[in-house]
């Protein structure tokens, strides 16, 4: 049996679903390696990663590279040694990291691979209206998630399930085949398959451009949209009425497919619902959010703001 070392690499909270799960299964833990604090907010206080807060709850030695080239950083990481490295939500390694193991580095990844390689794959299953998908732990190779596959897990996405709802679910099946994988090394039974080399569904980094709703398509496309992308980093519109525009985002919604006579985008309110007209139905938008506010039911919205019957989202 071998006994493992491990250096543990992450920087959001998906990571530390995993990170916790491998500290209270009782692997020894050398190091863990997150991203550096940053300045974030209207005082631009530095920001710990949420890795690092968990790590240091824990009194689990950090590791904060800002070049993970340097020989600084790489006298460090050779100074634990290590035989094993996990990365779960990081960034990409250069081969003088991910080599240095004498178990190799494995990455834990959010989706069936091939299918979903890149940097956001619980989103684009879901924007896709996919009906299944899972988690692949992978040794890294030179590529962005190429690697030869170690074992998968699958998970069913349901209907109404939004990413937030997805990436809890996935945590929890990613510990599972984190620590899976784990006794496969642990007990030299870690068998692997290598992918196929294209990859058919990516999973783009999400950007302004991706994120807004475009509403001349049809409602099933426009909810998947909106649910992919709830609670972060949320789809958005331009509500236009009268001389007023907002940069409006849409957090729970439901849709139906009907015929009808408005145009595309068009904001239809009554006193308690609004409603904006796709090319084959309606998305009914249950919590929205203004600029500079917090998130609100649209009751509460309706009940201090009127919109006139010349309203649109563009």
């Amino acid at each position: 049996m071998n006994k493992l070392r491990i250096v543990f690499m992450g920087t959001p909270d998906f990571a530390v679903g995993i990170l916790d799960t491998i500290y209270k299964n009782n692997y020894e833990i050398a190091a863990v390696v997150t991203a550096p604090d940053k300045p974030a907010g209207r005082g631009q206080k530095l920001h710990q990663s949420a890795v690092k807060i968990y790590a240091e709850q824990n009194n689990l030695k950090v590791l904060q590279p800002t070049n993970l080239k340097s020989e600084t950083f790489l006298a460090e990481l050779a100074a634990l040694n290590a035989n094993l490295q996990i990365v779960v939500a990081f960034r990409m390694l250069p081969k003088a990291v991910w080599a240095m193991p004498e178990f190799g580095t494995f990455n834990l990844h959010a989706s069936l691979l091939p299918d979903y390689r890149g940097a956001a794959p619980i989103n684009w299953a879901i924007i896709n209206g996919e009906e299944k998908t899972g988690v692949t732990t992978f040794f890294i190779d030179e590529k962005i998630d190429t690697g030869a596959i170690i074992l998968k897990k699958e998970a069913y996405i349901a209907p109404d399930e939004t990413a937030g709802a997805l990436h809890d679910k996935l945590m929890h099946l990613g510990a599972d085949a984190v620590i899976e994988t784990l006794k496969l090394i642990e007990n030299n039974n870690a068998t692997t398959t290598l992918q196929p080399a294209e990859d058919t569904k990516t999973a783009y980094k999400l950007n302004r451009e991706n994120c807004k709703i475009n509403f001349n398509k049809e409602s099933k496309q426009v909810y998947n949209l909106i649910r992919g992308l709830n609670p972060y980093p949320s789809a958005y519109t331009i509500l236009i009425d009268h001389e007023n525009e907002w940069n409006v985002k849409l957090h729970d919604v439901s849709y139906r497919t009907e015929k009808h006579n408005h145009q595309p985008g068009s904001f239809i309110t009554t006193k308690k619902t609004i409603e904006i007209a796709t090319i084959d139905g309606f998305i009914e938008v249950l919590s929205l959010q203004f600029p500079g506010k917090k998130k609100m039911k649209t009751t509460e919205l309706l009940n201090g703001m009127q919109f006139s019957e010349q309203a649109k989202c563009n």
